[in-house]
């Protein structure tokens, strides 16, 4: 194996270079706010507010990061109610179909629908409220200057803003 630096932590010798060349600077009182309106925005105008933030603020790399948390978040959710309606419509079309209600069931189809719709309105109930306490949540550890990562997300999130140090050893 290869030598490993003596000190605190031991990283391998390779590994301290990266870590010392991508110090975490404390973010300033100004990215802290848009990093937290990134956050809480995300509630009430899904992705456009993130996207705005990332977009003005992307050389800070705190604020890209949790703007870009919020984003991804964002357009996963779009990504899930979209293949949700694609396969409500399906359904019922597929219901609809002559020959697939017989005679004895011919309100299938309207039980189908009242009960995939709303499946479906419970599932977006869900996630709006999923989308309330990940804004809220992380908007106060934005604000406190933390490097919070979303769990999945925060990684790619860390990815795309170019942070490649571990954001669980940070200091807040």
């Amino acid at each position: 194996m290869w030598p490993a630096i003596v000190g605190a932590r031991n990283y391998p010798l390779w590994e301290a270079a990266a870590r010392e060349e991508t110090h975490l600077a404390e973010p300033t009182h100004d990215e802290c706010t848009a990093a937290t309106l990134a956050h809480v925005l995300q509630i009430i105008t899904w992705w456009i507010a993130p996207l705005v933030i990332y977009l003005v603020k992307r050389e800070s790399r705190f604020v890209s990061f949790h703007a870009l948390q919020a984003l991804i978040y964002q357009g996963l959710c779009a990504v899930i109610a979209m293949l949700m309606m694609v396969l409500w419509i399906g359904g019922i079309m597929v219901a609809t179909l002559p020959g697939t209600a017989t005679e004895k069931a011919s309100k299938g189809p309207i039980t189908f629908f009242f009960i995939v719709f709303g499946l479906c309105m419970l599932f977006g109930v869900g996630i709006w409220v999923l989308t309330f306490v990940l804004g809220i949540v992380y908007g106060i550890k934005a604000s406190r200057g933390e490097w919070a990562a979303y769990p999945i997300i925060g990684r790619w999130a860390r990815r795309f803003a170019g942070i490649h140090k571990d954001l669980h050893t940070a200091g807040t």
